[in-house]
C-alpha cells in the first residue's frame, strides 16, 4: 500500500484529497497536517468524511513526514510550499505540489507573483495528457485549475500550428476561491451575478502561455479573462481560437479525438458541455463548432475545479508516479444534477 500524506488538509483541495484517497484500492491515508488544528479530528472540517475517516490533524516536522509517507501532497497557499518541498525531497518520499511554487520558470514566478523563490528546481508540470512523464518523477508541480480546462481545449490545435490567436474566456465556481470566505464569496454579493476579475493580468495566464507556446513556439497571442459564477464546483471554459487554415467541425472532430485517443479523462459528449455532467469527477468534457466565416474555432471545455483542476489531477499524477493506471481511484461518474 501506499502512505500518502498530505500538508494542509484543512482547505477545499485538501478535503477533496482526503474523499478520494480513503476509497483509493492502492493508498493508505496516513496524515493530514494543519498547525491550527493540529489535535482535533480531520471530520471536524470535512465532516462528509464522518464514518470514513478516524484521522486526526498533526503538525509533524518534514523528516517525521518523509519517515511515514511514500507520497506527500502539498495543499498549501502559493509561496508556502517552497518552505516545505526541499526537505520533503530529501529521501524517497514523492512529492506533488498543488500550489503555483513550481509550475513556472523561476524568473517567471518571481515576475508573476511578486515574491522571490528560495528553491529554484525544475519539475514537470503534471498535465498528464501533455506530460505523461511524470511518470518517470519523484516530483511534479501540479497545474491550476483554470489553464487546465483552457489548455486542454486548446492543445490539440497548437500542436498542430494552426492557432494565430487564442482567447480564453472561463467561468468559475466559488470553491476556487478556498475555504476562507471573502468580499468576493459572500452570498449577496455573488447570488445572481457574474464577477469579472484581474481581466488582463490573471496569474494563471503565465502557465496557459507556457504550456501552448511549448507546443507551438510561434504562438505569442494568448489572452485570458476569468469570471466567477454563483456556482459551487466547476470551470466552464469558452476558448475562441482564430486559426491559420479553413477546418469544419468533421476536421476538428478528427484532430481531437486522435490527439486525446489514449487519455481516459478526455470526453466528447453530444451537444454543449455541462458542469454538472463532471462535478465530483476527473473528466473534461469538451465540445467544439468551426466558424469558416471568421476563422475562427469556438472550444468548450467543462471541468470540476477541484478535481480535474487540482485533488484528482493530483492523484492521477500519483497513479502514474507509482506505476499504476492513471484512472486508479479516479474512475467515478460525475454527481449530477
Amino acid at each position: 500500500m501506499i502512505k500518502a500524506g498530505i500538508i494542509g488538509a484543512s482547505g477545499y483541495t485538501g478535503g477533496e484529497l482526503l474523499r478520494l484517497l480513503v476509497n483509493h484500492p492502492n493508498v493508505k491515508l496516513e496524515l493530514a497536517t494543519s498547525r491550527s488544528l493540529a489535535g482535533k479530528p480531520v471530520t471536524s472540517t470535512h465532516k462528509h468524511l464522518e464514518g470514513f475517516l478516524d484521522l486526526k490533524y498533526e503538525n509533524p516536522n518534514s523528516e517525521n513526514i518523509r519517515e511515514r509517507c511514500d507520497v506527500v501532497f502539498v495543499a498549501v497557499p502559493h509561496g508556502s510550499a517552497m518552505d516545505y518541498v526541499p526537505e520533503l525531497l530529501d529521501g524517497d518520499t514523492k512529492v506533488i505540489d498543488l500550489s503555483a511554487d513550481y509550475r513556472l520558470e523561476t524568473s517567471v514566478f518571481e515576475k508573476v507573483y511578486e515574491t522571490t523563490h528560495s528553491d529554484p528546481r525544475k519539475t514537470v508540470y503534471g498535465l498528464v495528457e501533455l506530460h505523461p512523464e511524470a511518470a518517470e518523477e519523484d516530483f511534479v508541480a501540479n497545474p491550476g485549475c483554470f489553464p487546465t480546462g483552457a489548455i486542454l481545449a486548446a492543445a490539440p490545435l497548437a500542436a498542430a500550428g494552426l492557432i494565430d490567436l487564442a482567447v480564453f474566456d472561463s467561468k468559475t465556481g466559488i470553491s476556487g476561491a478556498g475555504i476562507s470566505p471573502t468580499e468576493a464569496s459572500h452570498y449577496p454579493n455573488l447570488a445572481e451575478n457574474i464577477t469579472a476579475y484581474k481581466l488582463t493580468t490573471h496569474r494563471h495566464k503565465a502557465e496557459i502561455f507556457q504550456e501552448l507556446t511549448k507546443l507551438d513556439q510561434k504562438l505569442r497571442n494568448i489572452n485570458f479573462t476569468p469570471h466567477v459564477i454563483p456556482s459551487i464546483r466547476g470551470i466552464f471554459t469558452t476558448a475562441h481560437l482564430f486559426i491559420n487554415e479553413p477546418l469544419s467541425t468533421d476536421d476538428l472532430k478528427t484532430i481531437y479525438e486522435g490527439f486525446y485517443r489514449d487519455r481516459p479523462f478526455i470526453r466528447f459528449p453530444s451537444g454543449v458541455p455541462s458542469l454538472s455532467a463532471v462535478r465530483g469527477s476527473n473528466f473534461c468534457d469538451m465540445g467544439f463548432e468551426s466558424d469558416k466565416e471568421n476563422n475562427r474555432v469556438i472550444v468548450l471545455s467543462a471541468i470540476d475545479n477541484l478535481v480535474k483542476g487540482a485533488s484528482g489531477q493530483a492523484i492521477q499524477n500519483m497513479n502514474l508516479m507509482f506505476g499504476l493506471d492513471e484512472t486508479r481511484g479516479l474512475w467515478l461518474p460525475a454527481a449530477a444534477p
